[in-house]
């Protein structure tokens, strides 16, 4: 490969600054999260904004947002059920019908086969690719039969196991330790602006997933640009 505007001899070679791709997985690897709570509504024969209510008077009486807490392990899935059923009555009980409540939201929730792909051909150009999420101990064989994980990922972080969750500084660290790298060599996808937040304040790159395609495009244009080109002339580009 030759670079424009230099003297033909000795090739340059290629220096990633950033090297490793870190995604989220809910809304980024997943359909939209607002797709998935639309139909689990429908399943369970409540509005959305009414099992919204539910969701905010329970976090009234935790002190924080119940899907946090389950997130976290500091409740469990029956936990988060019951307090639901607190303020929505027995109709989600008997909708349920004896079924998790993961059963029914993995019902609204699929893959996002594009960005998959878009991932395995940053993996075959040579990057790594790490997964950070925030996740549910009792979903863990749900979300893995859905995602090529073992073959895609080489370290997945999870909230569920970690006892904190994003967009907590800590769980990034917890991330970082074990990818022994620093902050600036990692580009990190969600569509949690929080959650980018809290990533770049740590020196992450980021990107805020939106729409598939423009996460796609804008994903490349960084990586175009942490790209340097070294030569007999020392670092350049």
């Amino acid at each position: 490969m030759t670079v424009v505007g230099r003297t033909s001899g000795a090739q340059p070679t290629v220096e990633r600054t950033v090297d490793t791709i870190v995604v989220d997985y809910g809304g980024v690897l997943t359909n939209p999260l607002a797709e998935t709570l639309d139909l689990f509504a429908q399943r369970v024969g409540v509005d959305v904004a009414t099992l919204a209510g539910a969701f905010l008077e329970a976090a009234r009486e935790l002190g924080e947002s119940p899907m946090a807490a389950l997130e976290t392990g500091a409740i469990s899935e029956q936990q988060l059920v019951d307090q639901l059923l607190a303020h929505l009555g027995p109709g989600l009980g008997a909708r349920l019908e004896g079924r998790p409540f993961g059963e029914l939201w993995f019902e609204g929730r699929r893959p996002n086969a594009r960005f998959l792909d878009f991932l395995t051909e940053l993996k075959a150009s040579g990057y790594r690719l790490a997964l950070l999420t925030n996740n549910v101990r009792e979903w863990e064989g749900r979300w893995r039969a859905q995602l090529p994980v073992d073959e895609l990922f080489s370290l997945v972080v999870n909230s569920a196991h970690e006892g904190v969750r994003k967009p907590d500084p800590r769980i990034y660290r917890i991330l970082l330790g074990r990818l022994d790298a620093e902050a600036s060599q990692c580009l990190f996808v969600d569509d949690d602006t929080e959650n980018c937040a809290a990533a770049r304040a740590l020196g992450m790159n980021v990107v805020h997933f939106s729409t598939t395609d423009e996460a796609i495009q804008e994903v490349r244009a960084m990586l175009r640009r942490a790209v340097r080109w070294k030569g007999p002339t020392g670092v350049y580009g």
